[in-house]
């Protein structure tokens, strides 16, 4: 192997390392929500005002990922995931304080009875959709430059593996918060503030680390698919370019087909994901350390070892189509979910945690291929504006898991939940079949 093989290979590992940990700060100050939720009950937010934040922000987010994903397309890929994590952690602090700036601290109730609740309700709201549309600015950059470090032959399993920082940062602040802030200081307020500390921090190091392509480092760009010579760059300003996104993105039809499964891929998993704690504690008669646990599991063990199988399979069995395996994995997500479903409460833990997991291995696969699948369909050149477009249908299944999720489970119970989150798992794998013959890459022009 020569020396510049060795550095290629070196700094290959150091981009994806460095991309993996920097998307895994932005979850640390995303997905504290969901671990404060308990607590937020407790000073008067109902888990219908709950859902509505999850429903809220995502809409805002998807959109944030499409809007900023045009911006990671024309910038530099570094400075719009640091800018992100500083403005994200900036935000997330002021959530933590406010209800002191509505109320001094107080509870509703000993403060302006419904009026000051009221405040308080719509002040963290309004706080949360800000710093969802600026966690937005995470994915586009990574979705960019993975495709410039990685041949199109590895990617599928090279960004399965990047996908583990969504699992690796979702387990971190479940840990942190659900083992350690909330058991120790009984304060959701330190869910949001910690958090934001230590994405601050990561910022610096993004700053630092992170490499926009090759040329940054004095290398040659990796090849073209089938071994030849790598692609000119190619302006992406101008005519030209909008017509190349139009082709490839709003009109081209597998990637409505996966903008459109990827509704009810992300429905599963954040029906799990945000109102995970609640829904054990709530049906399954589990602590909050132990609902953590199994949380924790869920992510770290079940979602880690899935997207990893996943990608693999998909490079192994299923010759680089993301897609075919994504079906796979939607109907064992289908599976383990009814088998959570039926146990009982009163069943050892042991019998809750396996098919939880599952559930985790089975989701995480499609979440992950399904953002390989947009970047083949799409060509990597368009691939930050069609993962945008994709994440609008992503989390716009946040009306459906969020505040419909809340509904369903105030109005009629978990029942009804446990069968909503079942169908949508059946559904999109059924969506998914439509492009089951599809290439395994979009035609580069």
């Amino acid at each position: 192997m020569s020396r510049t093989t060795k550095s290629m290979k070196w700094w290959q590992w150091e981009t994806l390392l460095v991309t993996m940990g920097g998307y895994a700060l932005y979850y640390i100050i995303r997905k504290n929500l969901s671990i404060a939720m308990p607590l937020l009950g407790e000073i008067g937010v109902s888990k219908v005002q709950l859902g509505a934040f999850l429903t809220a922000g995502g809409i805002v987010y998807g959109t944030g990922r499409f809007l900023n994903g045009i911006v990671a397309d024309r910038n530099s890929a570094r400075k719009v995931m640091a800018a992100g994590l500083f403005i994200c952690s900036a935000v997330n602090m002021v959530f933590g304080f406010s209800d002191f700036l509505v109320m001094g601290g107080a509870a509703p109730a000993v403060s302006e009875g419904a009026a000051a609740a009221t405040s308080l309700v719509w002040t963290m709201g309004l706080v949360w959709i800000v710093n969802q549309y600026f966690q937005g600015m995470g994915v586009g950059p990574c979705i960019k430059t993975l495709p410039k470090w990685f041949p199109p032959e590895e990617l599928s399993t090279k960004q399965s593996i990047w996908n583990l920082s969504h699992s690796v940062g979702a387990g971190a602040i479940f840990a942190l918060c659900g083992w350690f802030l909330i058991p120790s200081f009984h304060s959701w307020r330190l869910c949001f503030i910690v958090p934001a500390a230590i994405a601050a921090a990561g910022g610096v190091a993004v700053l630092a680390l992170f490499k926009d392509d090759p040329s940054a480092v004095g290398l040659e760009p990796v090849a073209a698919p089938g071994g030849g010579a790598p692609a000119k760059k190619q302006a992406d300003d101008g005519a030209d370019y909008k017509s190349y996104v139009s082709r490839h993105v709003f009109r081209n039809p597998n990637v409505w087909i996966i903008a459109v499964a990827d509704f009810f891929v992300y429905t599963v998993r954040f029906a799990a994901l945000d109102w995970g704690i609640v829904l054990l504690m709530e049906t399954k008669g589990l602590s909050l350390a132990a609902a953590t646990s199994l949380l924790f599991v869920f992510e770290i063990l079940g979602g880690n070892l899935g997207m990893v199988a996943a990608g693999w399979a998909t490079d192994r069995f299923f010759g680089s189509r993301a897609h075919r395996t994504s079906v796979v994995c939607m109907a064992g997500a289908a599976v383990s979910l009814a088998a959570f479903w039926l146990v009982p409460a009163s069943a050892p833990v042991a019998f809750k945690l396996a098919p939880f997991m599952m559930v985790g291995f089975f989701i995480y696969g499609p979440q992950a291929l399904l953002g390989v699948a947009t970047t083949q369909q799409a060509t990597p050149r368009a691939a930050g504006v069609a993962g945008g477009f994709v994440g609008i249908f992503s989390y716009a299944s946040t009306i459906l898991s969020g505040i419909g999720f809340g509904y369903v489970v105030q109005r009629w119970g978990w029942s009804f939940a446990y069968a909503t989150v079942l169908a949508a798992s059946v559904i999109g794998g059924a969506v998914l079949l439509l492009m089951w013959g599809a290439p395994a890459a979009g035609e580069v022009e």
